[in-house]
C-alpha cells in the first residue's frame, strides 16, 4: 500500500524528474475483419478501429487529469496488415488502400499513431509478401499516422537474408518519397529479429497473432526519475547503483499499473502489459545517456559505456517485475539517437559511432534506434546493418531492431530536425567498404544451435 512518502516522492518524479506514461496504446485484432475482398476488408477494418478505440484518448485525458500523470501518446496497434492482404489476394496496387484505411481510423480515433502495416517473414517470404513489402514506402509517405514493422529473423528460424535485401531497398525507398519532409517515412519503419507480439511503442508495435481480440498495454519511461536516483548516491558501488534503480524501476512500474488498470476497467478492454523501457526525449533531464555518464562516464560511447547500459538494463528489469507480473513488451533501456539530449550531443562530438551503438545494442532494449545516416548509402549497406544488429537477436536470443533514416541530399556532419519526440541529430558516418556481394547471395542465414531447445 502506498503511504503518504511514496505519493509525495512520486509527485516529485512527475513535476521535477519527467515521469510520464509515455503511450497508451490498445491493440486490436483483425483477423476477423479478412474478405476475399479489399474494400469489404478495409472497412471492416475501420468499423472495428473505430468501434474498440472510440474512446481511447478521451478516457486516457480523463485519467492524465485524475492522477496528474502525463500520458504522452495514445495509439493503436493492429495484427499484421500482410496477414490481411494475403488473405484478400490483395494486387500490388490495391494494397495502400489498407494504409489510408488505417490512418483514417486512427484520426476519427484521435490517436498519435496506429502501427501493424508490416509482415512476419522471419522464415520465408512469398510472392504477395513480397509485394506487400515493396508497399511500405509509399504507404508511409501517403499517410500522416501509419506505422510499419517487418520481422526478418529469429532465434528459432535464422535470418532471412532475402527479406533483408528488400528492407535495404524500402528503408531507402521510403526515406527518399519523404524527403521534402525530412525523410520522416523512415522514422516510422522498423526491422526486427525476435519481435514481440505486446510492444506498445512505435514504430515497433503490432498486435500478435498469440495476442487475444483486444488488449491494452502501457509503456511508462522515466530516463529523468533514474538519473536523478543516482545523482543522489555519488559515492554508491556498483551492487548499490543496481539496488537504487531497482528500487526507482519498482516505483515508476507502479504507475503505469495503476494507470493500465483503471484505463482497462472503464474501456473494458483486458489489460495486457506494462513495458517499462527507459525511452528519452530531445528534452533536458530525459536522456539515457545522462544515466550512464550519471555512473562516472566522461560521456556516451567512452570505454564502459556497454557495461554500464548491460547494468542499467538488467537493474530496470528486475525492478519492473517486483512491482508487477504483467511486465512484458520490451521493457529495457531504449536508445534512439535523435531522441536523447546526451546520444545527440555524443554523435556530434564523434564519440558515439554506429559500431559502438551496434556494440551497446548486444545489451539493450532493442537496437539501431533513430540513426540518420547518408543520403547516398547504397541499400545493400542498410541491408547489411540490419543484418548485423539481426546476427546479435539471432545468437542472444533478444530483440534487436534497425531503424535507420537516409537523410537525402545531406552528408556526414549535416542535421536533420524532425521536431518533437523525435528530436534531430547529425548525419553519422557509414563503412564505404562495399558489403553488395554478400547481401545479394540470399537465402536464409541459419538459426544458431540453441534454437533446438524445447
Amino acid at each position: 500500500m502506498l503511504n503518504i512518502r511514496d505519493i509525495l516522492e512520486t509527485i516529485h518524479m512527475i513535476d521535477e524528474e519527467h515521469l510520464d506514461i509515455r503511450t497508451v496504446t490498445m491493440g486490436i485484432s483483425l483477423l476477423d475483419c479478412t474478405d476475399s475482398n479489399v474494400d469489404k476488408a478495409c472497412k471492416k477494418m475501420y468499423a472495428k478501429i473505430c468501434r474498440k478505440a472510440e474512446h481511447l484518448v478521451t478516457e486516457a485525458d480523463r485519467l492524465a487529469e485524475k492522477y496528474g500523470v502525463p500520458i504522452i501518446n495514445k495509439r493503436i496497434s493492429v495484427t499484421p496488415i500482410s496477414l490481411l492482404a494475403v488473405a484478400a489476394e490483395a494486387t500490388p496496387d490495391s494494397l495502400l488502400q489498407y494504409a489510408l484505411t488505417m490512418d483514417k481510423a486512427a484520426q476519427a480515433c484521435g490517436v498519435d499513431f496506429i502501427g501493424g502495416y508490416g509482415a512476419l517473414v522471419h522464415k520465408g517470404i512469398s510472392r504477395k509478401e513480397r509485394d506487400f513489402l515493396l508497399s511500405i514506402p509509399h504507404a508511409l509517405a501517403e499517410t500522416k499516422k501509419v506505422c510499419a514493422s517487418v520481422n526478418i529473423g529469429s532465434t528459432k528460424s535464422g535470418i532471412n537474408m532475402d527479406a533483408v535485401a528488400i528492407m535495404g531497398e524500402v528503408i531507402h525507398e521510403t526515406a527518399r518519397l519523404t524527403a521534402a519532409d525530412n525523410c520522416i517515412g523512415a522514422a516510422k519503419l522498423v526491422a526486427f529479429c525476435n519481435a514481440v507480439e505486446d510492444n506498445p511503442f512505435m514504430a515497433g508495435a503490432f498486435h500478435g497473432v498469440g495476442e487475444g481480440d483486444s488488449c491494452i498495454n502501457i509503456g511508462v519511461s522515466g530516463p529523468g526519475t533514474v538519473q536523478a536516483a543516482l545523482s543522489r548516491h555519488p559515492d554508491a558501488d556498483f551492487s548499490q547503483l543496481a539496488d537504487i534503480i531497482k528500487r526507482t524501476a519498482c516505483k515508476i512500474t507502479r504507475v503505469g499499473q495503476l494507470i493500465g488498470e483503471e484505463i482497462s476497467q472503464q474501456l473494458h478492454i483486458p489489460f495486457g502489459i506494462v513495458d517499462l523501457s527507459l525511452a528519452p526525449t530531445p528534452a533536458r533531464g530525459d536522456s539515457v545517456a545522462r544515466i550512464l555518464e550519471e555512473m562516472g562516464l566522461e560521456s556516451c560511447g567512452a570505454c564502459g559505456t556497454t557495461a554500464a547500459l548491460a547494468l542499467l538494463n538488467d537493474a530496470v528489469k528486475k525492478g519492473g517485475v517486483m512491482a508487477s507480473s504483467r511486465v512484458g513488451g520490451l521493457s529495457g533501456a531504449f536508445i534512439p539517437v535523435t531522441e536523447d539530449a546526451g546520444m545527440i550531443e555524443a554523435a556530434e562530438k564523434g564519440v558515439l559511432s554506429i559500431e559502438k551503438l551496434e556494440a551497446m545494442t548486444a545489451v539493450c532494449s532493442v537496437g539501431l534506434d533513430m540513426i540518420i545516416i547518408p543520403g547516398d548509402t547504397l541499400p545493400e549497406v542498410i541491408a547489411a546493418i540490419i543484418a548485423d544488429e539481426a546476427a546479435i537477436g539471432m545468437i542472444n536470443n533478444k530483440t534487436t531492431a534497425v531503424r535507420l533514416i537516409p537523410a537525402i541530399g545531406k552528408q556526414v556532419g549535416d542535421r536533420l530536425e524532425f521536431g518533437g519526440l523525435l528530436g534531430g541529430g547529425p548525419v553519422m558516418q557509414v563503412s564505404n567498404l562495399s558489403p553488395v556481394s554478400f547481401v545479394r547471395r540470399g537465402g536464409v542465414i541459419p538459426a544458431p544451435i540453441h534454437s533446438l531447445r524445447n
